[in-house]
């Protein structure tokens, strides 16, 4: 059984910084772990992602501004928001499967994904 938990959301100012946390219960041998994000009104994209190996992509719309990381110690996946703007006001939910195929771009689709956690709401003003 596969748990996916975040934790880290809240409520933040646009320029400041937050730490988004998602433990996990999933193993494979090549696998991916990825930040996703809806806002009211819009569909779900991908913000970021690592693989098994370390490598990572990111949204245009992050890069430069969002970090992920992978925390061993603590089985977690970390989203590292800097500098946020209102835009990035949304729920943040992760994602893990095994790696879906060779191009990191892909690992930002959400079809690639069958275990899901629930969520948290990011609010920036």
């Amino acid at each position: 059984h596969v748990q996916l938990v975040e934790s880290g959301g809240g409520s933040v100012q646009a320029g400041g910084s937050l730490r988004l946390s998602c433990k996990y219960s999933y193993t494979h041998q090549k696998y991916c772990m990825g930040w996703f994000r809806q806002a009211p009104g819009k569909v779900r994209e991908g913000v970021a992602a690592i693989n098994s190996d370390g490598q990572i992509v990111y949204a245009e719309s992050v890069k430069g501004r969002f970090t992920i990381s992978k925390d061993h110690g603590e089985r977690a996946v970390i989203l590292q928001m800097t500098d946020p703007k209102p835009e990035d006001t949304a729920v943040y939910t992760c994602a893990a499967d095994r790696q879906p195929g060779s191009i990191p771009a892909r690992w930002l689709w959400e079809i690639g994904y069958t275990h899901w956690g629930q969520g948290t709401q990011v609010t920036v003003s």
